[in-house]
């Protein structure tokens, strides 16, 4: 998974410093595994999804930072 860009404007319009921003609890689904044992995975490459804030494992594979998490961690899909 590949975390989504953050906000770098409040809602009233105050421009964020990098370092003042919040990373983002979304994300988009790059891959999915096999699923635990007999369990089907629910998400499927290309969904939006909203995850835990400290569920995720970073990685950096070739330049890019991606997240690995259980589907357990996944909150819910956005549409």
């Amino acid at each position: 998974m590949k975390r989504l860009e953050g906000e770098s404007q409040t809602p009233s319009g105050i421009v964020l410093a990098d370092s003042a921003k919040e990373k983002p609890q979304k994300g988009e689904v790059v891959a999915v595994g096999p699923g635990k044992e007999d369990k089907m995975p629910q998400v499927q490459v290309g969904q939006t999804v909203l995850f835990k804030k400290y569920g995720p494992t970073e990685v950096d594979v070739d330049g890019l930072e991606l997240l690995l998490l259980e589907e357990d961690d996944i909150f819910g899909i956005l549409e």
